[in-house]
C-alpha cells in the first residue's frame, strides 16, 4: 500500500511517496528528504534531540507519523539560516557554546526558535529551563543554552525595534 502526502519542508514544496503508513516525520526528512540536522536521539519523545516545528508548533519528529502531516509546513534547523545569514537563535548558541557535543543541538535550537515565538521565554531562566524541559543535553550545556536562548530573544527584540524605527 502506497500514500502520497504533501509537505512543504524549509519553504518547499515537496511530494513524497510513503510505501509504509508508519513511517515517522524524522525517518522522512533524514533518509528520504536528506534532512539530517534533526537527530535521532532515543527515538521515545523523551530526549527533544528530534524536535522540529510543524504549523508553527513544536514537534518530537519521532513520534508523529509522517502521513498524518500531508499538507504541513515543517520547519527544521536547515531552514532557519536566510540568505547565508544565521537566525539570531543559531548565533546566540555559538556565541554562548550552548553546546557540547552537539548532538542536542539542532532539537535545542528549534525548542528555543519555538519558545522564543511563542512568547514563553520572558526573561527568567528558570522559566527558559522549564520551557525546554524537553530538550535534553547528557553533556551539561544547560547554563550555556539559557544564556543563548536569553540573549537571542535580546537580539529578536532589538531588531524588531531597528524595523519599527526604519518603517
Amino acid at each position: 500500500m502506497t500514500l502520497s502526502i504533501s509537505l512543504t519542508v524549509n519553504g518547499v514544496a515537496r511530494d513524497v511517496t510513503l510505501e509504509d503508513p508508519r513511517v515517522t516525520l524524522l525517518d522522512l526528512l533524514r533518509e528520504r528528504l536528506d534532512l539530517t540536522g534533526t537527530k535521532k536521539g532515543c527515538d521515545r519523545g523523551q530526549c527533544g534531540a528530534c524536535t522540529v516545528l510543524v504549523d508553527g508548533r513544536r514537534v518530537n519528529s519521532c513520534l508523529a507519523l509522517a502521513v498524518s502531516h500531508d499538507g504541513a509546513e515543517v520547519l527544521t534547523i536547515e531552514g532557519l539560516a536566510e540568505n547565508g545569514q544565521l537566525d539570531p537563535v543559531q548565533a546566540a548558541f555559538i556565541a554562548h557554546d550552548g553546546f557540547q557535543c552537539g548532538f542536542c543541538t539542532p532539537g535545542q535550537i528549534m525548542s528555543a526558535y519555538a519558545l522564543i515565538r511563542e512568547g514563553e521565554a520572558g526573561d527568567d531562566p528558570e522559566r527558559i529551563r522549564e520551557g525546554m524541559s524537553g530538550n535534553l543535553c547528557r553533556c551539561g550545556a544547560h547554563a550555556g543554552i539559557i544564556e543563548a536562548v536569553l540573549d537571542a530573544q535580546k537580539r529578536i527584540e532589538d531588531r524588531a525595534g531597528d524595523e519599527r524605527k526604519v518603517a
